[in-house]
């Protein structure tokens, strides 16, 4: 589909707000079209994907929740740590009936009180099996795409080898890590950060790409959401943000279009506004290049963002990453 659908992990991060969950969702989909088969997983408790897609809360276990063009299909799973480690012991130490004791005890909070990096190599581990799983000599998964914590928290959570260093030297928990780690740092996995055209979450990006890569991980592209279709040439817009709104020659439209002139200042204000905007996106957009990946741009949806909403947006994702592999080419 894309210059990214070599891969069978992508990890989709940004800084809150940004509406990463809409855009996991939307590559899900677009992953999925043509008879594929992907994994929607989310870790935060938000039930974000459920809220998404106007279904129920989201269990542990995995679930179809969409369809995808041509015969495609995603299933979602909602990674909640006690469940994770309850599977865990239960695949390495046989646990039975004890994982149910357990929970009643509380040593679940215990564990990952102690130990806080296990939280994350719970997580990621059950991530990691869902993207290595093979049923019948084939991957049960095209490709898994995760929704993961903000870039304030993502090398962290990504770097589950440093966080385990002091808790297992050996055994089952350091080779689950490692093997996270090893997915993770190899072209089998796509880290996207999501941005809007705005300073703060412009620059949490580049600080995120940045720690990314010194921890070893690549960044595959940045995922620009919500940016504003300009209604008016960009030479207009400039001329407006520098020296304001023509009264007279809006005045002039406003009569001809038989509008009453008593909006014209509300009109202009809201102009100014939208220039102003637009010139602060084109200023926080110049900067990304610098990372060296891929951008891929979805544009404000002025409406309620739901299903089909999500579908939209997927089409965007395919279009343009379609576009980017034939510049490639030449």
């Amino acid at each position: 589909m894309s210059w990214w659908s070599d891969a069978r992990l992508h990890v989709v991060t940004g800084k809150g707000g940004t509406g990463k969950t809409t855009v996991a969702a939307a590559l899900a989909i677009a992953l999925a079209a043509g008879g594929k088969r992907t994994l929607l997983v989310e870790v935060e408790n938000r039930q974000g994907v459920a809220q998404l897609f106007s279904i129920p809360p989201l269990p542990y276990g995995e679930r179809p929740i969409a369809a995808a063009p041509r015969d495609g299909r995603v299933d979602a799973l909602a990674v909640e740590p006690e469940a994770a480690l309850i599977e865990y012991l239960d695949m390495f130490y046989n646990l039975g009936r004890a994982g149910g004791m357990l929970r009643r005890v509380g040593a679940i909070d215990f564990a990952t009180a102690v130990a806080p990096g296990l939280r994350d190599v719970l997580l990621t581990g059950k991530v990691k099996e869902a993207t290595t799983r093979v049923e019948n000599g084939s991957r049960v998964y095209d490709a898994v795409v995760l929704d993961a914590p903000p870039t304030g928290r993502i090398g962290r959570f990504l770097n589950v080898t440093a966080e385990v260093a002091d808790l297992a030297r050996v055994g089952p928990i350091k080779k689950q890590s490692e093997g996270v780690m090893s997915l993770l740092r190899s072209d089998r996995t796509a880290i996207h950060l999501v941005t809007l055209l705005e300073a703060m979450p412009v620059q949490e990006t580049l600080d995120a790409a940045a720690e990314l890569r010194e921890s070893g991980l690549d960044v595959a592209s940045v995922i620009i959401n919500m940016a504003t279709e300009p209604e008016m040439s960009p030479g207009e817009l400039a001329r407006i943000d520098r020296d304001g709104v023509p009264l007279e020659l809006l005045r002039d439209g406003l009569a001809e279009g038989k509008v009453d002139p008593a909006v014209t200042d509300a009109l202009a204000e809201e102009l100014k506004e939208y220039a102003a905007r637009y010139h602060a996106e084109q200023q926080a957009r110049a900067v990304l290049p610098e990372l060296g990946v891929p951008i891929i741009e979805l544009p404000r949806l002025n409406r309620v963002m739901n299903h089909d909403a999500v579908y939209d947006l997927a089409d965007v994702i395919t279009e343009q990453s379609a576009d980017y592999v034939e510049t490639e080419a030449l």
